[in-house]
């Protein structure tokens, strides 16, 4: 197999051949076909989250097929077309696993971060953790959706159901919202960094009624703010935008300080939660939700050897969508 490989804090990916893995009990092997690039890969290539076991594969967005079964697998078959997403494992045992809250566990594994990802031709998967994808859509046009769009989905059912909804950081996560959102009836507004007129006039195509810059005031009160920049100077700014009772999702794996800011801002029950990861069934339901709004992905792709290329343009804010690599 050929994968990119992390091996040290800020280091750039590395080209390597390595022997094919080989799935252990439970597990399967995919043949990768097409896997996003997020920005939780950034963090880990920036050593923003902790206890990265290096060396690492990143990636967790990931479409391919499976060749290979591990002993004891029997929901899936050689063949197979599969989507990986952030979460790999989860012990079952714990107090979350036992309230249907098993993306809160104790003991968990993360694709890309913990285990190897999908940075690589092949990769070896917790077959309990494979979504079942079928045979519909393009397979790069896709992987975004295994975690922009899963986040994204999660981060959207906590804003709450009301209908005016600001999205803050018009990314990867951003732009399938969006058309989730609408689907739903609802009226998005767009925040993005000062100036980006490409990323603007991608959500006003996506059906957003209005976009502006992040520290802009939109044209009413909202009821709820999703934040996917990670970027905690946001968080006042979403705080100011929103109505009394209003909530303000923090969505991201990392972000910077928030800044301090005056209780006025969250007085009249306004809220500030965070998203932690999905579940299996956030999976289920998306995929069921991003069929019947018929999600249209905009990625630039990338060969697997320019994973670092898109891992710069994505720090430097400068892809329009998502970005996939391809081996």
């Amino acid at each position: 197999m050929h994968a990119m490989i992390l091996t040290a804090r800020g280091k750039l990916l590395s080209f390597q051949e390595r022997p094919d893995p080989v799935p252990g009990q439970g597990d399967v092997r995919i043949k990768v076909s097409a896997c996003g690039v997020c920005r939780t890969d950034l963090h880990i290539v920036d050593g923003e989250l902790p206890d990265i076991p290096y060396p690492i594969i990143p990636g967790h967005e990931i479409v391919g097929r499976v060749d290979a079964l591990g002993a004891g697998v029997k929901n899936l078959a050689v063949g197979m077309r599969v989507g990986i997403p952030w979460l790999g494992y989860s012990c079952g045992e714990c107090l979350y696993c036992r309230t249907g809250k098993e993306n809160l566990c104790d003991r968990p594994k993360f694709t890309g971060y913990t285990r190897d990802g999908g940075f690589a031709s092949h990769v070896v998967a917790d077959a309990r953790y494979c979504f079942q994808l079928g045979e519909g859509g393009d397979d790069a046009a896709t992987a975004p959706l295994l975690c922009a769009g899963l986040i994204g989905w999660r981060s959207l059912i906590m804003a709450g159901e009301g209908t005016a909804l600001g999205i803050y950081g018009f990314g990867a996560a951003g732009h399938i919202v969006t058309q989730i959102a609408r689907d739903q009836g609802r009226s998005v507004y767009a925040f993005t960094r000062a100036g980006d007129r490409d990323a603007q006039q991608l959500a006003l195509s996506l059906g957003a009624v209005w976009a502006g810059a992040s520290d802009d005031r939109p044209p009413g009160e909202l009821d709820a703010a999703i934040i996917y920049a990670p970027v905690g100077g946001l968080v006042p700014l979403a705080l100011r935008a929103v109505r009394k009772g209003g909530r303000v999702v923090c969505a991201g794996i990392h972000m910077s300080d928030i800044p301090a800011f005056p209780y006025q801002i969250l007085w009249g029950e306004r809220q500030i939660v965070s998203v932690a990861n999905l579940t299996r069934k956030d999976g289920i339901d998306f995929l069921a939700a991003a069929a019947k709004a018929e999600i249209q992905t905009h990625i630039t792709v990338f060969p697997l050897v320019e994973a670092n290329e898109a891992l710069a343009r994505l720090k430097d804010g400068r892809l329009v969508g998502a970005a996939v690599l391809c081996p």
